[in-house]
């Protein structure tokens, strides 16, 4: 056995491959356990609430228009986009130019991220040979039906994002009465945070990772070996992901957005950028609805601050 098999502690030899061998073992044991029953409700309650949040933000964007840039991810919920120049361009070339505006959509403001569909929990090591063999779904699915819930077609398989009634356009569209459009929004501001919470008390039980480079996410004991990383230019790694703990924000992005106060101009200025605040665009697309916002959010937008500064006469 080569050198490289061993390892030295103190005066003891390990065999390493030993070692991986009682590793492995160990983790299919532990996979006997899953799911665990007392979290197929929690998972069963996160697709619902999914489903609310989907339902709710499609009818909110019939009725107020939401603007995605054409050459970066920012997205702006008003009547006009901002003046603001944070574009970075197509990938990334130029910096600080004004943003193109189209008409954005459900995938603007729910962002999707999907991930490797697992037939169990704990399988081999995904190979980068066999990318292509496995399907790619919803994380939050995933994540649910890993728990023990019952996901139907659509919830793998979304169509609401690629339907026409799902996009920005607000012509004509009957309007809803400001009740109307107060209670979808207050229900999706509920469903959004449910939501989130319910996959919080799902990570805490089922291991996923995302790459430290990228967005990719894997929901599992183990990353996968695809090399799919954005990161090319470092020939050493060869696409290959880092991987580290996923948080809720990498399963269920908030997007964050810029938002336009009562004492902020119609169009927001570049020259007063740093005097404008912020909130994640599902929370923004509700407060426009007639929506309270959550007090956790008012260190975010902080309402009566200054949106220029104070011009003291001496």
């Amino acid at each position: 056995m080569s050198y490289n098999s061993w390892m030295f502690y103190s005066s003891k030899m390990v065999d390493l491959k030993l070692l991986r061998l009682m590793i492995q073992k160990r983790i299919e044991n532990r996979a006997k356990d899953y799911p665990i029953k007392g979290m197929r409700p929690v998972a069963r309650e996160v697709l619902n609430y999914r489903k609310l949040v989907m339902e709710g933000v499609s009818a909110l964007l019939k009725q107020f228009p939401v603007f995605a840039c054409k050459f970066c991810p920012e997205v702006y919920v008003g009547d006009k986009g901002l003046s603001i120049q944070t574009c970075c361009g197509y990938r990334r070339r130029v910096k600080n130019r004004v943003h193109e505006w189209v008409i954005g959509g459900l995938d603007d403001v729910l962002v999707p991220v999907e991930i490797f569909h697992l037939q169990h929990m704990h399988r081999d090591v995904i190979k980068h040979h066999q990318r292509f063999v496995f399907e790619r779904v919803p994380a939050v699915v995933e994540l649910c039906w890993q728990a023990g819930a019952d996901p139907s077609a659509k919830d793998f398989y979304p169509s609401a994002h690629n339907v026409e009634d799902s996009c920005g356009d607000v012509n004509g569209v009957e309007p809803l009465s400001p009740g109307e459009l107060r209670s979808i929004a207050n229900g999706t501001l509920r469903a959004w945070e449910k939501h989130r919470n319910g996959v919080q008390k799902l990570l805490l039980v089922y291991p996923a990772k995302v790459c430290k480079h990228c967005s990719e996410v894997h929901v599992g004991p183990f990353g996968h070996m695809a090399r799919l990383c954005g990161v090319f230019k470092y020939d050493s790694w060869r696409g290959a992901h880092f991987w580290e703990k996923a948080e809720v924000d990498d399963l269920v992005p908030p997007k964050i957005v810029w938002w336009r106060r009562p004492q902020d101009p119609i169009v927001l200025l570049n020259e007063w950028r740093d005097f404008y605040r912020h909130t994640p665009l599902v929370v923004n697309l509700c407060l426009h609805a007639g929506a309270i916002a959550p007090a956790k959010y008012h260190c975010m937008m902080k309402v009566q601050s200054f949106t220029r500064p104070v011009e003291v006469k001496v």
